[in-house]
């Protein structure tokens, strides 16, 4: 016997990142819980914005909140990659923004180690 979760709910290996989603969209149930709790979107909003039913949004949100530790811990390691990167990488707006006002050279990276021109030319 399927369930509400069954017919709106699906898991895909390679689709998503197989995070669970709407059946027959690429909207993760972690889609749906952000746009409801954290940006304060109605369901009826996301219903209409994304072309989804009232039962599809409320058959995620129920995904989300049986299972919620689990999409908890995933959105926090996505979160946690998302600020990892953007401490390591160089952003030439963001060094305008917080300096002078210039926007400095990027930083150098070591040259590798290279024959000398004379050795490639062969003399």
């Amino acid at each position: 016997m399927l369930t509400t979760l069954d017919q709106h709910i699906e898991i895909t290996p390679g689709v998503a990142g197989g995070k669970p989603r709407i059946a027959g969209h690429r909207i993760t149930v972690q889609n749906i819980m952000i746009w409801h709790e954290r940006m304060g979107m109605t369901a009826d909003e996301i219903a209409s914005e994304y072309g989804l039913t009232l039962a599809e949004i409320y058959a995620a949100l129920a995904y989300y909140y049986d299972h919620r530790a689990e999409i908890d811990e995933t959105i926090r390691a996505e979160d946690a990659l998302v600020a990892e990167l953007r401490r390591c990488n160089w952003s030439p707006l963001k060094a305008k923004i917080e300096g002078s006002g210039r926007i400095p050279a990027p930083p150098r990276r070591p040259r590798r180690s290279t024959l000398s021109s004379k050795a490639k030319i062969g003399g």
